[in-house]
């Protein structure tokens, strides 16, 4: 099927697309609606998809005999295979309370233990509460400065052996954060580079992997990085100076852009607010 434009268009509160995830407000349209809908079942990855990193195939696929499609609104389920699966449905417009009946509808038929809800509101917007709640946010690149360069931080393979040898602790202690994971992918060289925080002859704090994408719209996008710090080292500028030399990276290698999911009142939040990045609007996750 193809969702008609003239009906999607006009519901939808935030640059954010199913299975993809947030998209730049430029390159937001039909033809990404389209694509989505184009590989559904079939594994494959849209050339722009960030996941590609960490898969052969894509996990979560809409399921097109299920998409409800009016003038008023538009609901679209999807299906992720991975574990013990999830069905979720995109809700564009209102209509949240048949989202969740939708949702519970098809987690029964296709055997998932998990089903949710994802709405959208505008950056104008007070998101419900009683709901997961995260804050997509961009940043702009300009032309780097000189006072954009990262100073102390260095990207891990840069750093002297014993040290770059205690990224394993560092990472073991953010497992929750993704680093253990993050780790296992850097040992086999198949990620750009990790940019590094170092006190005592310790790695603190990290953020990376340090890649860019191209875009639907042929812009270059600085992909989504794993961000964190050490608890007994934050709350002195580490985190900051990450950013700040993740951005100076980006900037470097010729990204347009970064889009970002940030949970609302976190650390990464309150940073991304502080370091002036745009808000997009607000991505609510309710689990039924």
């Amino acid at each position: 099927m193809r969702l008609l434009w003239e009906w999607l268009h006009p519901v939808i509160r935030v640059p954010y697309v199913p299975t993809i995830g947030p998209v730049h407000p430029g390159a937001l349209g039909a033809a990404l609606f389209d694509d989505v809908l184009r590989v559904a079942g079939t594994g494959m990855f849209l050339p722009y998809d960030k996941d590609q990193r960490w898969a052969e195939t894509k996990g979560e696929t809409v399921l097109l005999d299920h998409i409800e499609h009016t003038s008023a609104r538009t609901l679209i389920p999807t299906l992720r295979n991975r574990g013990s699966g999830t069905l979720t449905v995109y809700v564009y417009g209102p209509g949240a309370e048949e989202a969740a009946g939708l949702a519970a509808q098809l987690a029964a038929g296709h055997h998932t233990s998990t089903a949710r809800v994802i709405t959208f509101h505008a950056p104008e917007e007070t998101p419900p509460a009683g709901t997961a709640v995260t804050r997509v946010q961009m940043k702009s690149f300009a032309r780097p400065r000189h006072e954009d360069q990262p100073g102390p931080i260095r990207a891990v393979a840069a750093l002297p052996e014993p040290v770059r040898d205690t990224f394993a602790a560092f990472a073991d202690r953010l497992t929750s954060d993704g680093f253990a994971f993050l780790h296992s992918q850097m040992q086999t060289g198949a990620v750009g580079p990790v940019l590094a925080a170092t006190a005592g002859g310790r790695v603190v704090g990290a953020i990376g992997p340090m890649e860019t994408m191209s875009d639907h719209a042929g812009a270059t996008r600085l992909l989504p990085q794993y961000f964190g710090v050490l608890p007994e080292h934050r709350g002195h500028g580490h985190g900051r100076a990450l950013w700040r030399a993740a951005m100076a990276w980006g900037a470097a290698h010729g990204a347009d852009y970064q889009l970002l999911q940030t949970e609302i009142g976190g650390v990464s939040d309150r940073l991304c607010q502080a370091e002036g990045l745009r808000s997009l609007g607000f991505v609510s996750v309710t689990k039924l």
